[in-house]
């Protein structure tokens, strides 16, 4: 019996020992940390990854190293992330592609963006803007749909993308879905060459994040109709929502692009904890602040029940739409 008490006892301190080494101080081991960034270097999941990590192994006293496994849109490395051990040593930059769309645009991937993971925070949303070229004769949403209208027989007006299944083009087919005006998609390989050909003239319009239009709308390259927030941005206060546009079916329009950091599905709910204290600290830097600002990022502080909420909306919208306007992978 005496034995039986020391060793229960022994178990019982050394598990309450555990548990405070992931609520403060060093991460248990000198392992490091593995951030899977499920899409290649440069981008901008990536370059948020990197000024979290460099950060939070310090926070953490071990490495936190980039992983970068591009493909599908961030399935293959959010599949990765998935199969990866619940143990705290495992993160992955999730975004709206990789955890809200892709499960409905492509027919097999191997994880469930809710079941597969545990959301840790969300770094940030980003609207998209709706742009034209600076001499084309929209200038309104209004002008734009009626102009739809008056040319569906053609196809309706032409509307970049940088990609099947992006952001981009999803504002563009929720628009479609909810007003009932067709448009003709036209996706490209990355937002570069897709606005190019929009400041060009050689396509009708195109929807694309704050980050890559918003310097060709301050040199007046691209004129913008309308923000896909539910409030208007700060940076662009003259720029109308597409909700108040005044189109019938857009009252509750709303898209935003959004980064957010996601650890497997049973990771202990110490190390999440841990890990969403540390990290809303780095974002709230201002130095963070203002590189989040840079990406035309608006700031989220979310808990991690809320993302989850959050996220499962965004799956419901997404799948709803890709359905409505059978879209299909490249």
């Amino acid at each position: 019996m005496q034995r039986r008490t020391l060793i229960h006892t022994a178990v019982a301190t050394l598990a309450a020992a555990a548990l405070p080494v992931w609520a403060q101080g060093n991460w248990p081991t000198g392992k490091a940390i593995t951030y899977l960034v499920p899409f290649p270097a440069g981008g901008t999941t990536d370059v948020l990854g990197r000024l979290i990590a460099q950060q939070l192994g310090t926070t953490l006293g071990t490495s936190v190293i980039i992983d970068n496994k591009g493909g599908a849109g961030g399935s293959v490395g959010s599949e990765i992330a998935a199969r990866a051990a619940p143990d705290g040593y495992t993160m992955l930059g999730g975004t709206i592609s990789s955890h809200a769309i892709n499960v409905s645009l492509y027919p097999k991937i191997g994880y469930d963006p809710i079941k597969s993971f545990s959301p840790v925070t969300l770094i940030g949303t980003n609207p998209v803007v709706l742009v034209v070229n600076q001499n084309s004769p929209y200038k309104t949403l209004k002008d734009v749909v009626n102009a739809a209208k008056a040319k569906a027989s053609s196809g309706g007006l032409s509307s970049a993308s940088a990609g099947t299944g992006t952001s981009q083009h999803l504002a563009l087919e929720l628009m479609a879905y909810k007003s009932g005006v067709k448009f003709t998609h036209i996706p490209y390989k990355g937002s570069g060459p897709a606005i190019q050909d929009v400041i060009g003239g050689q396509v009708d319009m195109m929807f694309d994040t704050t980050v890559v239009a918003g310097p060709h709308i301050q040199s007046g390259k691209l004129r913008a109709i309308a923000v896909t927030s539910a409030k208007r941005l700060a940076s662009m206060p003259d720029v109308p929502t597409v909700a108040e546009s005044g189109v019938p079916g857009l009252q509750d329009f709303e898209v935003v692009s959004w980064q957010a950091i996601f650890v497997p599905a049973n990771t202990p709910a110490p190390v999440i904890e841990r890990l969403h204290k540390e990290i809303r600290t780095i974002l709230a830097k201002p130095d963070m602040q203002e590189k989040l600002k840079n990406f035309g990022m608006e700031p989220a502080d979310l808990t991690p029940p809320q993302i989850a909420s959050f996220q499962k909306a965004e799956v419901d919208k997404w799948a709803q739409v890709i359905k409505a306007a059978n879209i299909k992978p490249d």
